[in-house]
């Protein structure tokens, strides 16, 4: 291959530029081109003045002419060589220039476009940079090396940012299915009021999802399209830089401007909402002041009526009535105390009641007389609430703002605030439960209120 590329290079030296077959009577101009005498004369005809060599232009100041004897020697002898088919096809490959027919020996630098040296005295191409294609394809080869350089690390970028959305996109799915299990579990909660709307939250967290997750699909294909775009011109720009001169600069601008049009598709970010629903606002406030301030709270049995049945857990607290009536030597009501207090601070418990009957809720001082019959009262030392429960399961919420002198009750099972103490405080404060002696079998139980993952 290497040997038919250098004889066609060969033939080529042999070959007039102007009518492109085997030079005839061989004449070198002053710049040293050479031509066919014939052609060079009938190129010439009707100039005066100064004669440009077709090929470099260079303005040769008269006719005169040198026969040069030892290239017709060595085209005869180039005539003589066989030609094979494909040294036929490398001859014919010679670019010739389009509008004018003869070969293509100049470069436009403002127009990237291959030229012949009669088409730098036409119009369009007057005073405007003409380089040899030699200089030309050096210059542009430096460059198009720059630019796999460049494709290259765009190329690295890119799939290294196809690789972390590809890692990402399981990481968003479950984060999403975490968060409709959240969801789940609060609903759950307060199925009271949240059953109906959580189905339709459900199912527009189920749209969002299907949304990021069709977003994110798009983004990879965007972003694996440009990397087929990158490779593609990678390879095409590689194939180029290892073409003949000629050949690198046909179509140059088709690769600048496919370089130029390159645009990385943006990344496509994503934020999880935390809260995409709408409740009434007593819920979150209620919700936050039992997930911040809600306390471990366990009964004094030295405290309790006698009627009053502390579990072993100190949890729980059950009223029995007694064969013989109460006692009420030492407690005239059935009451018990926490076995913390409180100075001071935000304090919230939750208190459970089962069975039916009537009972109380509070604070009260420590130092409360509940040994005799005054009945509890803000005036001495205990703030209550009373409560009535006909029967099954209700939760009580308490609230203690110390510093501000508020006790407040809220109802659980409907997430609603119930009712409010203000007054001020000095000392030390206990939880306070009682139940009333004419209640049937009513337990009352300190719990936890269960929290989301």
């Amino acid at each position: 291959m290497a040997f038919a590329a250098s004889l066609a290079k060969l033939q080529a030296e042999a070959s007039c530029p102007i009518c492109l077959d085997h030079l005839r009577d061989p004449v070198t101009t002053e710049c040293g081109h050479n031509f066919c005498v014939s052609c060079i004369h009938q190129r010439w005809e009707g100039l005066q003045g100064t004669f440009p060599c077709p090929v470099c232009l260079h303005h040769c100041p008269d006719r005169s002419l040198k026969r040069n004897t030892q290239l017709c020697y060595m085209t005869e002898i180039v005539q003589q060589i066989p030609t094979s088919g494909s040294q036929r096809k490398l001859q014919e490959e010679i670019p010739l220039c389009g509008k004018h027919h003869e070969p293509l020996t100049l470069f436009c630098e403002k127009d990237l476009e291959l030229l012949c040296a009669q088409c730098r005295v036409s119009s369009d191409h007057q005073d405007q940079p003409l380089i040899p294609i030699e200089e030309a394809a050096a210059s542009h080869r430096r460059m198009l090396k720059k630019l796999v350089a460049a494709l290259t690390n765009d190329l690295e970028n890119v799939e290294r940012v196809y690789k972390i959305q590809f890692a990402n996109t399981p990481e968003a799915m479950i984060k999403m299915r975490r968060w409709r299990e959240k969801l789940y579990n609060e609903c759950k909660k307060l199925k009271s009021f949240l059953e109906i709307e959580h189905l339709e939250l459900d199912n527009d967290l189920l749209i969002e999802e299907n949304d990021v997750e069709e977003k994110l699909v798009e983004n990879r294909r965007q972003i694996s399209y440009h990397m087929f775009r990158l490779s593609t011109l990678l390879i095409e720009i590689e194939d180029k830089c290892l073409q003949t001169d000629l050949a690198l600069l046909t179509r140059i601008e088709r690769i600048h401007k496919s370089y130029g049009n390159l645009e990385t598709p943006a990344v496509f970010s994503y934020e999880l909402k935390k809260v995409i629903f709408t409740l009434p606002p007593h819920f979150w406030g209620l919700y936050q002041m039992t997930r911040t301030f809600q306390v471990e709270l366990t009964l004094d049995p030295a405290t309790a009526h006698p009627s009053l049945i502390v579990s072993s857990d100190k949890k729980s607290v059950t009223y029995r009535t007694p064969g013989g009536g109460p006692n009420t030597q030492t407690h005239i009501y059935a009451d018990v105390l926490s076995s913390e207090g409180f100075d001071a601070g935000r304090h919230f418990w939750v208190v459970n009641i089962g069975g039916r009957g009537l009972y109380y809720l509070g604070v009260c001082k420590a130092s409360f007389p509940r040994n005799t019959f005054i009945s509890p009262s803000p005036s001495n030392g205990c703030w209550q609430h009373q409560l009535w429960n006909p029967s099954g399961q209700q939760n009580i919420g308490i609230f203690l703002d110390y510093e501000l002198g508020e006790v407040s009750f809220y109802n659980l099972n409907k997430g609603s605030y119930m009712y409010g103490i203000t007054d001020t405080f000095t000392g030390k404060l206990m939880p306070y439960f009682s139940i009333a002696l004419s209640s049937e079998s009513l337990t009352m139980s300190i719990i936890s209120e269960v929290k989301s993952n």
